[in-house]
């Protein structure tokens, strides 16, 4: 099991941690997503190790910015 943490700027609601939970669970291998707004904090759980690129561009699909904590 993998977890890592990304920074997320741009979120203020849940409505946004949802689109960035819907586009991170996109990954192949993701079996947990944790988001906390207030701290712009994303913790993703896989079964596999994932590229740092591929979760920043699933939160960018999102319509956020986000990079490794």
């Amino acid at each position: 099991m993998e977890i890592t943490n990304y920074t997320v700027t741009g979120m203020t609601c849940g409505h946004c941690a949802g689109s960035v939970r819907q586009e991170v669970g996109k990954l192949d291998g993701v079996t947990d997503i944790a988001v906390d707004v207030p701290r712009g904090r994303l913790t993703v759980t896989s079964s596999v190790p994932l590229a740092p690129a591929a979760v920043v561009g699933a939160v960018e699909e999102a319509g956020y910015a986000a990079g490794p904590a």
